[in-house]
């Protein structure tokens, strides 16, 4: 569990792919789709104290200030995110779906292989994070 002071935001993520504003209660919703190795806004309706994600290999969450959190997609996969506020009430308990479709992007699959490639314009390979490429061998050996 991290709280809101132990944050330190290194200011990379402003040139984000899409923005949620989000102003969920913890009544629940949809769900947070995040592509990976992307950052998505959420803006809360009451400033933040603790935010906790359930599997920090899947998505990340650092503090812009008390109401603008960033999530960044790490590795695909469903884990949650929960904020409280300074009394212990929920602010936000929602799912986060981190995907790697990406429309402008190429697999390639040779036998237990896989190559992704980026293709804006000119095809060439991707980036691949260290979640990615765990999750990619622990597939190839479950086959």
């Amino acid at each position: 569990m991290a709280r809101l002071n132990t944050f330190s935001w290194a200011g990379c993520a402003l040139a984000v792919a899409g923005a949620l504003y989000a102003t969920t209660s913890a009544s629940g919703g949809a769900g947070i789709d995040v592509l990976m190795n992307q950052a998505k806004i959420v803006k809360i309706a009451r400033p933040a104290d603790t935010i906790v994600i359930g599997n920090p290999l899947i998505a990340d969450a650092s503090v812009q200030d008390a109401t603008t959190i960033i999530l960044t997609g790490k590795g695909f996969g469903v884990t949650n995110l929960v904020i409280l506020d300074a009394d212990g009430s929920p602010i936000v308990d929602e799912q986060v779906i981190v995907s790697r479709h990406d429309p402008r992007s190429v697999r390639v699959y040779r036998r237990a292989d896989v190559q992704t490639l980026s293709c804006t314009p000119y095809c060439e390979s991707s980036y691949k994070g260290d979640a990615e490429r765990t999750s990619e061998a622990e597939m190839s050996a479950g086959q």
